[in-house]
């Protein structure tokens, strides 16, 4: 009787730890980029495979969509159970124990994750988040122009050569831009690209006491260029442009060069987006005074909150979209071509990724040159390169790109807006009490 009173609590057991999964409904935030909308898109390949798990998608773009998951996540509104988080969310989020750990185990395979994006996404050791893909920052342009101009595009550029090329290949009545960079302001939008031009010109955002340095020479130098060279050969509206924007610009043949995420050289290269496809070469992000900091780093990764009540089944989910499988189920979909990349020595070691993906060395070397803890001339107290790992640095970031934009647009000058900028960081600073 009492053997079989135990089979049967144990059955119960059993039962309840199927039922738990049955019927589960994970809802996922992520952004609007082209690889989550794939992701999106393979949803049936996954219920099928686990068929006691469906998926609700929230697709936002990427300003919204940081400022929905920190508030659902700081409140713990539960609103999410999986949400698409940035490197300089996870380590802050994993130490106030907002995330839960990623459950890797043997076939996930967490050693092949490149080291650089590994080591941002862990806290105590402990892997906080899962990388969909990665990026540094690059140059791409247009081979094309550059033969017709008579242009040599060397391997590392200085930004007054990328000037010089914008310069030659500038021929706005035939649709032509000589460069398109982001202008949309926000943390992650305009200043992923202004904060490296501020490190690559010898600025930093805080000095060792955390005194903001936004108004200081160094980001006078680099503003100013980057506020003439868009000025002169820029498109018109800039001011609103960021990622989405300049790669649809760029997939049409408008513009001679472009500095940005190097994910953008998987679209660009792709006949099916690009009419420029065949016409794309690519370089180092460019340097000025010092090469640190020209280059960023930057993941979009998928992230548990410890408040979902659905764990195990976003775990489950989480690993199987971050996987060397899913990566191999992409390409057999689309092609090499269209596989997320970014995160895993694999990819790039694949033969047959490294026929389709011209870009491949250059962005592996923009990803492997980054050091998060070494971004800028003077020393610095913060790990990150084109944002300061600290709680602050959102809001200063945002107040900051509305300011660069606003000179950009001729709002206001270079001068006032880096003036502004100082106040309105200096007075968050003090705020949050790391001076007085």
């Amino acid at each position: 009787m009492h053997s079989l009173l135990k089979a049967s609590l144990t059955l119960a057991t059993a039962t309840a730890a199927v039922g738990a999964l049955a019927g589960t409904e994970l809802v996922i935030a992520t952004v609007n980029n082209g690889h989550m909308i794939e992701m999106q898109k393979l949803t049936p390949r996954f219920e099928k495979a686990h068929p006691d798990i469906t998926l609700k998608w929230v697709t936002l773009e990427e300003g919204v969509l940081r400022q929905r998951v920190t508030t659902d996540i700081a409140t713990k509104g539960g609103q999410f159970d999986v949400m698409t988080v940035g490197i300089y969310e996870v380590p802050i989020w994993s130490k106030k124990g907002w995330l839960q750990p990623i459950a890797t185990d043997a076939a996930y395979d967490a050693a092949d994750l490149l080291p650089a994006i590994r080591e941002g996404l862990s806290y105590e050791g402990k892997l906080y988040a899962s990388p969909f893909y990665g990026e540094g920052s690059m140059l791409m342009y247009r081979k094309d122009l550059a033969d017709k101009a008579g242009f040599q595009m060397p391997d590392k550029p200085t930004w007054e050569q990328v000037r010089e090329f914008a310069s030659k290949v500038h021929d706005p009545k035939a649709g032509v831009y000589g460069i398109c960079l982001r202008g949309k302001p926000g943390w992650g939008d305009n200043m992923a690209l202004i904060t490296t031009m501020a490190n690559t010109f010898g600025g930093q955002w805080f000095d060792m006491q955390w005194k903001p340095q936004i108004d200081t020479p160094a980001w006078k130098k680099a503003v100013g260029f980057y506020v003439d060279l868009m000025k002169a050969y820029g498109p018109p509206g800039a001011s609103a442009n960021s990622f989405n924007e300049n790669l649809a610009l760029f997939n049409e043949g408008k513009c001679g060069a472009w500095v940005d995420a190097s994910i953008a050289a998987s679209f660009v290269s792709d006949p099916k987006q690009s009419k420029v496809a065949d016409k794309v070469a690519y370089a180092a992000a460019p340097m000025a005074s010092t090469p640190k900091g020209s280059t960023w780093l930057w993941t979009w990764n998928l992230a548990i909150p410890s408040s979902s009540k659905k764990a195990d089944a976003a775990q489950v989910f989480v690993k199987w979209a971050t996987s060397r499988e899913y990566v191999q189920l992409v390409a057999q979909e689309h092609g090499w071509r269209a596989v997320p990349t970014g995160t895993r020595q694999s990819t790039y070691a694949n033969a047959e990724f490294q026929k389709v993906a011209g870009f491949a060395a250059a962005e592996k070397r923009a990803i492997d040159s980054v050091s998060l803890t070494d971004a800028t001339e003077p020393k610095s107290p913060y790990a990150g390169v084109q944002y300061v790992a600290i709680p602050e640095f959102q809001a200063i970031g945002i107040a900051v790109g509305q300011q660069m934009s606003a000179a950009l647009s001729g709002k206001v000058t270079v001068e006032q807006a880096l003036s502004t900028s100082q106040t309105l960081a200096d007075r968050e600073m003090r705020k949050s009490g790391y001076y007085k």
